[in-house]
C-alpha cells in the first residue's frame, strides 16, 4: 500500500513537472529577460491547460490543468518548474544558479510497451545559465545535471527567439537545440537487461540532441492580463528514436491560458 501511494505521487509529480514546463515555455519566456532595478517583487498567477505527450509507444494523450504562478525581482526569478538566482544582471546579460523540475520519466501502467519495466523517475536537475536579450534576438543557454541522482545524466540546451509585436496581439517564434548524455538517454529510454522481452529489446541509449520548434500567440488587452495559446514540437535525436520503447520521431505539445500580472 505504501508502495502504491508512493508510486501515485511520483507520477502526479512528474505530470506536474511536465505541465509546468510547458506553461512557463508557452507563458513567460520574455520575462526571463525583464530585469527588476529594485527589490520589489512582481507576482503572476494564471490558469490554462495543456495537452500532455510524451514519445513511448502507445502512450495516450492527456489533457491537464495548467497552473501558472510566477514571482521575479532583482535578485531571483521563480515558476513551479524553475528557480533562479541571479548572480549578475543588467538589461541585456543575466548570469544565473538554475534549479528545475523537469516532468521525464514513466510508470509501467503508462503504456503496455511499459509493463514490467522499473519506473523512471522525474529530477530536478540544477546548474547554470545565461540569458542575452541582443538586438536582433533574445539567446540563453543552460547546463544542468541531475541533482537527484535517478539518471545520472547531464543536459545542455540553446534557445532563441523574438517577440514580434502587433498592437495588443505577439507572435514569438522560438527555436532550441537540447544536448542530453548517455546517462539521461539510457535511463529513460533504455532498456536493461531484465526488462527485455520479445517485443522490447534491450536498448543501451548513447548521448543525442534534441531539435524543439515552436510559436507562441499572445494576447495583452491590459498591462496587467494576458490570453496566450503555444504550439510547439520536438525533434528527437536518432539514439532516442532508436529505442524500442519509442514510436515517434516528433512529439507535439500545446497549451492555452490566461495570466494575471500583479
Amino acid at each position: 500500500m505504501y508502495q502504491r501511494k508512493l508510486s501515485r505521487a511520483s507520477l502526479a509529480a512528474n505530470n506536474l513537472g511536465l505541465i509546468a514546463a510547458v506553461a512557463f515555455s508557452a507563458a513567460w519566456i520574455p520575462s526571463a529577460f525583464a530585469q527588476d532595478n529594485d527589490n520589489s517583487g512582481h507576482w503572476s498567477l494564471g490558469i490554462g491547460a495543456a495537452v500532455i505527450d510524451k514519445p513511448y509507444r502507445d502512450f495516450d494523450r492527456e489533457v491537464k490543468p495548467l497552473p501558472v504562478v510566477s514571482y521575479e525581482n532583482k535578485w531571483v526569478s521563480a515558476s513551479i518548474p524553475t528557480f533562479d538566482v541571479k548572480l549578475y544582471s543588467t538589461e541585456s546579460l543575466s548570469f544565473r544558479l538554475r534549479a528545475r523540475w523537469a516532468g521525464d520519466g514513466y510508470e509501467a501502467e503508462d503504456s503496455p510497451v511499459l509493463v514490467g519495466m522499473d519506473e523512471r523517475e522525474a529530477s530536478i536537475w540544477a546548474g547554470g545559465a545565461v540569458i542575452w536579450k541582443a538586438d536582433f534576438a533574445n539567446v540563453s543557454g543552460e547546463v544542468l545535471a541531475d541533482a537527484m541522482g535517478n539518471s545520472k545524466g547531464a543536459r545542455a540546451k540553446l534557445l532563441i527567439d523574438r517577440r514580434f509585436a502587433a498592437g495588443k496581439f505577439g507572435f514569438t517564434p522560438r527555436l532550441a537545440a537540447e544536448w542530453v548524455d548517455g546517462k539521461y538517454v539510457d535511463y529513460y529510454y533504455g532498456v536493461r537487461q531484465s526488462e527485455a522481452r520479445a517485443d522490447r529489446a534491450f536498448y543501451e541509449g548513447k548521448a543525442t540532441t534534441n531539435m524543439q520548434f515552436g510559436l507562441r500567440m499572445d494576447y495583452t488587452p491590459t498591462r496587467h492580463h494576458r490570453v496566450f495559446l503555444d504550439a510547439g514540437a520536438t525533434r528527437f535525436g536518432s539514439t532516442v528514436k532508436d529505442s524500442s520503447l519509442v514510436d515517434k520521431a516528433n512529439q507535439t505539445s500545446f497549451a492555452l491560458g490566461y495570466v494575471y500580472r500583479f
